[in-house]
Protein backbone atom coordinates (compact mmCIF):
# COMPACT_ATOMS: atom_id res chain seq x y z
CA UNK A 1 0.00 0.00 0.00
CA UNK A 2 2.89 2.34 0.80
CA UNK A 3 4.34 1.68 -2.65
CA UNK A 4 1.05 2.62 -4.38
CA UNK A 5 0.69 5.68 -2.13
CA UNK A 6 4.22 6.74 -3.05
CA UNK A 7 3.48 6.28 -6.76
CA UNK A 8 0.27 8.33 -6.49
CA UNK A 9 2.15 11.11 -4.69
CA UNK A 10 4.88 11.12 -7.32
CA UNK A 11 2.36 11.27 -10.15
CA UNK A 12 0.53 14.12 -8.43
CA UNK A 13 3.75 16.13 -8.11
CA UNK A 14 4.60 15.52 -11.77
CA UNK A 15 1.14 16.66 -12.86
CA UNK A 16 1.39 19.82 -10.75
CA UNK A 17 4.86 20.57 -12.14
CA UNK A 18 3.63 20.04 -15.68
CA UNK A 19 0.67 22.36 -15.09
CA UNK A 20 2.93 24.97 -13.53
CA UNK A 21 5.38 24.81 -16.45
CA UNK A 22 2.52 25.19 -18.91
CA UNK A 23 1.11 28.17 -17.01
CA UNK A 24 4.54 29.81 -16.83
CA UNK A 25 5.05 29.42 -20.56
CA UNK A 26 1.69 31.03 -21.21
CA UNK A 27 1.59 33.75 -18.58
CA UNK A 28 5.12 34.28 -17.22
CA UNK A 29 5.99 36.14 -14.01
CA UNK A 30 3.76 38.51 -12.06
CA UNK A 31 4.83 42.15 -11.56
CA UNK A 32 3.29 44.59 -9.08
CA UNK A 33 4.03 47.68 -11.23
CA UNK A 34 2.18 48.23 -14.50
CA UNK A 35 4.23 48.48 -17.72
CA UNK A 36 4.85 51.96 -19.20
CA UNK A 37 2.81 53.46 -22.01
CA UNK A 38 3.50 52.34 -25.57
CA UNK A 39 6.08 54.57 -27.28
CA UNK A 40 5.26 56.36 -30.53
CA UNK A 41 7.35 55.16 -33.48
CA UNK A 42 7.33 54.82 -37.26
CA UNK A 43 7.11 51.42 -38.89
CA UNK A 44 10.23 50.52 -40.91
CA UNK A 45 9.87 49.63 -44.58
CA UNK A 46 8.88 45.99 -45.09
CA UNK A 47 12.11 44.14 -46.05
CA UNK A 48 10.46 41.77 -48.52
CA UNK A 49 7.49 39.71 -49.60
CA UNK A 50 6.13 37.33 -46.97
CA UNK A 51 7.11 39.34 -43.89
CA UNK A 52 4.44 40.09 -41.28
CA UNK A 53 4.63 42.95 -38.80
CA UNK A 54 4.98 42.01 -35.13
CA UNK A 55 4.49 45.07 -32.90
CA UNK A 56 6.87 46.11 -30.14
CA UNK A 57 6.04 45.48 -26.48
CA UNK A 58 7.42 45.87 -22.96
CA UNK A 59 9.24 42.84 -21.57
CA UNK A 60 10.30 42.40 -17.95
CA UNK A 61 13.77 41.24 -16.87
CA UNK A 62 13.92 41.34 -13.05
CA UNK A 63 13.47 43.67 -10.08
CA UNK A 64 16.76 45.44 -10.83
CA UNK A 65 16.45 45.94 -14.61
CA UNK A 66 12.65 46.24 -14.69
CA UNK A 67 10.80 46.71 -17.97
CA UNK A 68 12.63 46.82 -21.31
CA UNK A 69 11.30 47.57 -24.78
CA UNK A 70 11.33 44.84 -27.44
CA UNK A 71 11.31 46.70 -30.79
CA UNK A 72 8.60 46.01 -33.34
CA UNK A 73 9.94 44.09 -36.33
CA UNK A 74 9.07 42.22 -39.53
CA UNK A 75 9.08 38.41 -39.28
CA UNK A 76 8.20 35.63 -41.73
CA UNK A 77 5.38 33.37 -40.58
CA UNK A 78 6.39 29.81 -39.57
CA UNK A 79 3.63 28.36 -41.79
CA UNK A 80 1.50 29.67 -44.68
CA UNK A 81 -1.80 31.25 -43.62
CA UNK A 82 -0.49 31.89 -40.10
CA UNK A 83 -1.00 35.29 -38.45
CA UNK A 84 0.57 36.79 -35.34
CA UNK A 85 -1.37 37.39 -32.13
CA UNK A 86 0.65 39.89 -30.06
CA UNK A 87 1.44 39.25 -26.42
CA UNK A 88 0.02 41.55 -23.75
CA UNK A 89 0.16 42.38 -20.04
CA UNK A 90 -2.96 41.70 -17.97
CA UNK A 91 -3.95 42.22 -14.35
CA UNK A 92 -4.19 38.90 -12.51
CA UNK A 93 -5.54 40.04 -9.16
CA UNK A 94 -2.19 40.33 -7.37
CA UNK A 95 -0.03 41.68 -10.16
CA UNK A 96 0.48 42.07 -13.91
CA UNK A 97 1.30 38.95 -15.90
CA UNK A 98 2.46 38.69 -19.49
CA UNK A 99 0.49 36.58 -21.95
CA UNK A 100 2.90 35.42 -24.63
CA UNK A 101 2.10 36.03 -28.30
CA UNK A 102 1.65 33.18 -30.76
CA UNK A 103 1.17 32.25 -34.43
CA UNK A 104 -2.11 30.75 -35.62
CA UNK A 105 -4.72 30.72 -38.37
CA UNK A 106 -6.62 33.56 -36.70
CA UNK A 107 -5.67 36.52 -34.53
CA UNK A 108 -6.92 35.94 -31.01
CA UNK A 109 -7.33 38.12 -27.96
CA UNK A 110 -4.46 40.47 -27.11
CA UNK A 111 -5.96 42.50 -24.32
CA UNK A 112 -7.54 45.21 -26.44
CA UNK A 113 -4.15 46.92 -26.59
CA UNK A 114 -3.86 49.22 -29.61
CA UNK A 115 -0.36 48.51 -30.89
CA UNK A 116 -1.03 50.28 -34.21
CA UNK A 117 -0.11 49.29 -37.78
CA UNK A 118 -3.09 46.96 -38.13
CA UNK A 119 -3.29 45.84 -34.49
CA UNK A 120 -5.92 48.20 -33.10
CA UNK A 121 -7.09 46.14 -30.12
CA UNK A 122 -9.12 43.52 -31.97
CA UNK A 123 -8.10 41.31 -34.89
CA UNK A 124 -5.61 42.40 -37.54
CA UNK A 125 -6.25 44.92 -40.33
CA UNK A 126 -2.75 44.97 -41.81
CA UNK A 127 -3.10 42.20 -44.36
CA UNK A 128 -4.52 38.81 -45.28
CA UNK A 129 -3.50 35.51 -46.84
CA UNK A 130 -4.79 34.61 -50.28
CA UNK A 131 -3.79 31.61 -52.42
CA UNK A 132 -0.67 31.03 -50.32
CA UNK A 133 0.54 34.65 -50.55
CA UNK A 134 0.30 37.40 -47.98
CA UNK A 135 -1.35 40.61 -49.23
CA UNK A 136 -0.48 43.88 -47.48
CA UNK A 137 -2.93 46.66 -46.64
CA UNK A 138 -1.07 49.78 -47.76
CA UNK A 139 -3.25 52.04 -45.60
CA UNK A 140 -1.54 50.77 -42.40
CA UNK A 141 1.73 49.21 -43.63
CA UNK A 142 4.95 50.74 -44.95
CA UNK A 143 5.41 48.64 -48.10
CA UNK A 144 7.36 49.43 -51.28
CA UNK A 145 4.94 48.51 -54.06
CA UNK A 146 7.77 48.47 -56.61
CA UNK A 147 9.17 45.33 -55.00
CA UNK A 148 5.97 43.93 -53.48
CA UNK A 149 2.97 43.73 -55.80
CA UNK A 150 0.50 41.79 -53.64
CA UNK A 151 -1.01 44.83 -51.95
CA UNK A 152 -4.41 46.45 -51.49
CA UNK A 153 -5.59 49.71 -49.97
CA UNK A 154 -8.44 49.42 -47.49
CA UNK A 155 -9.27 52.22 -45.07
CA UNK A 156 -9.34 51.00 -41.49
CA UNK A 157 -11.94 52.25 -39.01
CA UNK A 158 -10.47 51.74 -35.55
CA UNK A 159 -12.99 50.05 -33.30
CA UNK A 160 -11.34 51.13 -30.04
CA UNK A 161 -10.37 54.44 -28.46
CA UNK A 162 -6.80 55.20 -29.51
CA UNK A 163 -4.49 55.40 -26.53
CA UNK A 164 -1.03 54.24 -25.49
CA UNK A 165 -2.05 52.05 -22.54
CA UNK A 166 -0.05 48.82 -22.75
CA UNK A 167 -1.98 46.53 -20.39
CA UNK A 168 -5.41 45.04 -19.74
CA UNK A 169 -7.29 45.36 -16.44
CA UNK A 170 -6.06 46.80 -13.16
CA UNK A 171 -5.88 50.51 -12.36
CA UNK A 172 -5.92 52.56 -15.56
CA UNK A 173 -5.85 49.43 -17.74
CA UNK A 174 -7.97 48.62 -20.77
CA UNK A 175 -11.36 47.22 -19.78
CA UNK A 176 -11.98 44.58 -22.41
CA UNK A 177 -12.65 40.86 -22.28
CA UNK A 178 -12.34 38.22 -25.02
CA UNK A 179 -15.30 37.70 -27.32
CA UNK A 180 -16.77 34.24 -27.90
CA UNK A 181 -14.97 34.13 -31.26
CA UNK A 182 -11.64 35.06 -29.68
CA UNK A 183 -12.15 32.34 -27.09
CA UNK A 184 -12.61 29.87 -29.96
CA UNK A 185 -9.46 31.13 -31.68
CA UNK A 186 -7.50 30.61 -28.47
CA UNK A 187 -8.24 26.86 -28.64
CA UNK A 188 -6.93 26.46 -32.20
CA UNK A 189 -3.52 25.15 -33.18
CA UNK A 190 -0.84 27.61 -32.08
CA UNK A 191 2.88 27.97 -32.71
CA UNK A 192 5.09 29.73 -30.15
CA UNK A 193 7.33 32.65 -31.18
CA UNK A 194 9.97 31.46 -33.65
CA UNK A 195 13.69 31.40 -32.86
CA UNK A 196 14.45 34.79 -34.40
CA UNK A 197 11.72 36.39 -32.27
CA UNK A 198 13.16 34.89 -29.08
CA UNK A 199 16.65 36.01 -30.07
CA UNK A 200 15.29 39.46 -30.84
CA UNK A 201 13.71 39.70 -27.37
CA UNK A 202 16.93 38.51 -25.70
CA UNK A 203 18.93 41.16 -27.58
CA UNK A 204 16.57 43.85 -26.28
CA UNK A 205 16.85 42.50 -22.75
CA UNK A 206 20.65 42.59 -22.93
CA UNK A 207 20.70 46.21 -24.12
CA UNK A 208 20.58 48.64 -21.14
CA UNK A 209 19.36 51.45 -23.42
CA UNK A 210 16.12 49.55 -23.97
CA UNK A 211 15.24 49.64 -20.25
CA UNK A 212 12.42 51.96 -19.21
CA UNK A 213 14.51 53.07 -16.22
CA UNK A 214 17.11 54.41 -18.67
CA UNK A 215 15.03 55.68 -21.60
CA UNK A 216 12.03 56.82 -19.46
CA UNK A 217 9.57 55.13 -21.79
CA UNK A 218 11.13 56.49 -25.00
CA UNK A 219 13.50 53.81 -26.33
CA UNK A 220 16.00 54.98 -28.94
CA UNK A 221 15.39 51.78 -30.89
CA UNK A 222 11.62 51.33 -30.97
CA UNK A 223 11.39 49.35 -34.24
CA UNK A 224 13.68 47.51 -36.67
CA UNK A 225 13.20 46.16 -40.17
CA UNK A 226 14.63 42.76 -39.19
CA UNK A 227 14.93 40.91 -35.86
CA UNK A 228 18.18 41.62 -34.03
CA UNK A 229 20.52 39.13 -32.40
CA UNK A 230 22.37 39.42 -29.09
CA UNK A 231 25.42 40.53 -31.09
CA UNK A 232 23.48 43.66 -32.06
CA UNK A 233 23.39 42.78 -35.76
CA UNK A 234 20.02 42.42 -37.47
CA UNK A 235 18.90 39.07 -38.82
CA UNK A 236 19.59 39.03 -42.59
CA UNK A 237 16.54 39.33 -44.80
CA UNK A 238 15.61 36.44 -47.04
CA UNK A 239 15.99 36.75 -50.79
CA UNK A 240 12.94 38.33 -52.37
CA UNK A 241 11.72 38.82 -55.91
CA UNK A 242 13.49 42.20 -55.98
CA UNK A 243 16.85 40.44 -55.64
CA UNK A 244 16.41 38.41 -58.81
CA UNK A 245 18.80 39.32 -61.69
CA UNK A 246 16.00 40.16 -64.10
CA UNK A 247 14.69 42.77 -61.67
CA UNK A 248 18.03 44.14 -60.49
CA UNK A 249 17.63 47.23 -62.64
CA UNK A 250 14.60 48.37 -60.69
CA UNK A 251 15.21 51.19 -58.21
CA UNK A 252 15.14 50.07 -54.59
CA UNK A 253 12.70 52.82 -53.65
CA UNK A 254 10.33 54.96 -55.66
CA UNK A 255 10.29 58.39 -54.01
CA UNK A 256 9.37 60.72 -56.87
CA UNK A 257 7.26 60.26 -60.03
CA UNK A 258 10.42 60.43 -62.17
CA UNK A 259 11.60 57.23 -60.41
CA UNK A 260 8.59 55.18 -61.51
CA UNK A 261 9.69 52.37 -63.90
CA UNK A 262 8.71 52.53 -67.56
CA UNK A 263 5.38 51.02 -68.57
CA UNK A 264 5.09 47.54 -69.99
CA UNK A 265 4.25 47.28 -73.72
CA UNK A 266 0.54 47.33 -74.45
CA UNK A 267 -1.29 45.75 -77.37
CA UNK A 268 -4.99 45.01 -77.66
CA UNK A 269 -5.70 41.53 -79.03
CA UNK A 270 -9.37 40.73 -78.57
CA UNK A 271 -9.77 39.21 -82.03
CA UNK A 272 -11.98 42.09 -83.11
CA UNK A 273 -10.13 44.76 -85.11
CA UNK A 274 -12.63 47.55 -84.39
CA UNK A 275 -12.65 46.76 -80.69
CA UNK A 276 -8.83 46.59 -80.62
CA UNK A 277 -8.60 50.06 -82.21
CA UNK A 278 -11.03 51.48 -79.65
CA UNK A 279 -9.17 49.96 -76.70
CA UNK A 280 -5.84 51.13 -78.12
CA UNK A 281 -7.21 54.68 -78.32
CA UNK A 282 -8.50 54.46 -74.76
CA UNK A 283 -5.08 53.31 -73.59
CA UNK A 284 -3.37 56.20 -75.37
CA UNK A 285 -5.71 58.62 -73.63
CA UNK A 286 -5.08 56.90 -70.29
CA UNK A 287 -1.29 57.18 -70.72
CA UNK A 288 -1.59 60.90 -71.55
CA UNK A 289 -3.69 61.48 -68.42
CA UNK A 290 -1.30 59.47 -66.23
CA UNK A 291 1.72 61.35 -67.62
CA UNK A 292 0.02 64.63 -66.82
CA UNK A 293 -0.68 63.47 -63.25
CA UNK A 294 2.93 62.35 -62.85
CA UNK A 295 4.21 65.66 -64.17
CA UNK A 296 1.94 67.69 -61.89
CA UNK A 297 3.01 65.72 -58.81
CA UNK A 298 6.69 66.00 -59.79
CA UNK A 299 6.39 69.76 -60.20
CA UNK A 300 4.65 70.06 -56.82
CA UNK A 301 7.38 68.04 -55.11
CA UNK A 302 10.13 70.06 -56.87
CA UNK A 303 8.59 73.29 -55.55
CA UNK A 304 8.54 71.87 -52.03
CA UNK A 305 12.21 70.87 -52.34
CA UNK A 306 13.08 74.34 -53.58
CA UNK A 307 11.17 75.91 -50.70
CA UNK A 308 13.08 73.77 -48.19
CA UNK A 309 16.39 74.77 -49.77
CA UNK A 310 15.45 78.46 -49.54
CA UNK A 311 14.43 78.06 -45.90
CA UNK A 312 17.54 75.96 -45.13
CA UNK A 313 15.49 73.19 -43.55
CA UNK A 314 17.20 70.78 -41.14
CA UNK A 315 17.83 67.09 -41.86
CA UNK A 316 14.75 65.95 -39.91
CA UNK A 317 12.44 68.20 -41.96
CA UNK A 318 14.01 67.02 -45.20
CA UNK A 319 13.56 63.40 -44.18
CA UNK A 320 9.88 63.96 -43.34
CA UNK A 321 9.33 65.61 -46.71
CA UNK A 322 10.98 62.70 -48.54
CA UNK A 323 8.76 60.24 -46.68
CA UNK A 324 5.72 62.29 -47.62
CA UNK A 325 6.84 62.36 -51.26
CA UNK A 326 7.35 58.60 -51.25
CA UNK A 327 3.83 58.00 -49.92
CA UNK A 328 2.34 60.36 -52.52
CA UNK A 329 4.26 58.72 -55.36
CA UNK A 330 3.50 55.16 -54.30
CA UNK A 331 -0.21 56.01 -53.99
CA UNK A 332 -0.19 57.45 -57.52
CA UNK A 333 1.77 54.48 -58.84
CA UNK A 334 -0.67 52.02 -57.27
CA UNK A 335 -3.60 53.88 -58.81
CA UNK A 336 -1.96 53.82 -62.26
CA UNK A 337 -1.07 50.13 -61.93
CA UNK A 338 -4.70 49.27 -61.18
CA UNK A 339 -5.80 51.29 -64.22
CA UNK A 340 -3.27 49.48 -66.43
CA UNK A 341 -4.40 46.08 -65.16
CA UNK A 342 -8.01 46.94 -65.88
CA UNK A 343 -7.07 48.04 -69.40
CA UNK A 344 -5.03 44.86 -69.94
CA UNK A 345 -8.03 42.71 -68.98
CA UNK A 346 -10.16 44.52 -71.57
CA UNK A 347 -7.50 43.92 -74.24
CA UNK A 348 -7.58 40.12 -73.94
CA UNK A 349 -9.69 37.82 -76.18
CA UNK A 350 -13.11 37.13 -74.79
CA UNK A 351 -13.56 33.68 -73.31
CA UNK A 352 -16.01 31.49 -75.27
CA UNK A 353 -19.37 31.04 -73.62
CA UNK A 354 -20.56 27.49 -73.07
CA UNK A 355 -24.23 26.78 -73.28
Amino acid sequence: MRIFSSIRSTLFVLVVLAMSASAFAQIGISVSIAPPELPVYEQPLCPGDGYIWTPGYWGYADADAGYYWVPGTWVTAPEPNFLWTPGYWGWGGNGYAFNEGYWGLHVGFYGGVSYGYGYFGEGYEGGRWQDGHFFYNRSVNNVNITNIHNVYNEKVVERTTVNRVSYNGGKGGIERRPTAQEETFSKEKHVAPVAVQNEHAQAARANPEQRASVNHGKPAKAATANPETTSGRPEPAKETAAAKPEEAARPATVVHPKDIPARQPFAANTGNAARDAKIQQQHTQLVAKQDQQRQQLQQKQDRQHQQQTTQKADDASQKRLEQQHQQQTEKLQQQHTQQEQKMQSKAQPEKPKHG
